[in-house]
């Protein structure tokens, strides 16, 4: 195992490469070039993302334990970390397109019929 000093200073050295990269920039140039041909950019929020198992959305620190294993603490399941992230950020994905952007109180600001019109009965 390598020293403290040097998994801190490697660590630093990585956080100021992903700055570097500029990530607004390249948002920015994601959302120009998706508007130009009619499309849009969905920013999900990655909050536990590597840690939620999508099918039964258990949260748990304990699902992650190494960097490369995801394995739910609740069911068992057992995958490769990134495709469960992967997972986990495209569901959120489809839950946003469908519910809308929460609000405070975790509230949708869209919200589903709750009552058939004739119309749409018909």
């Amino acid at each position: 195992m390598a020293p403290l000093r040097a998994r801190v200073r490697a660590k630093s050295g990585l956080n100021k490469s992903i700055i570097d990269q500029g990530w607004a920039d390249l948002r920015q140039q994601w959302e120009y070039k998706q508007a130009w041909r009619g499309g849009e950019v969905l920013v999900v929020p990655p909050h536990h993302t590597s840690q939620t198992y999508p099918s039964c959305r258990h949260v748990s620190a304990g699902n992650r334990r190494a960097q490369a294993r995801f394995v739910c603490v609740a069911c068992g399941y057992e995958n490769n970390a990134d495709m469960i992230g992967a997972i986990a950020i495209l569901a959120r994905g489809h839950r946003l397109l469908a519910c809308g952007e929460k609000v405070p109180l975790d509230r949708s600001m869209k919200q589903e019929p709750t009552e058939a019109t004739q119309a749409q009965a018909a």
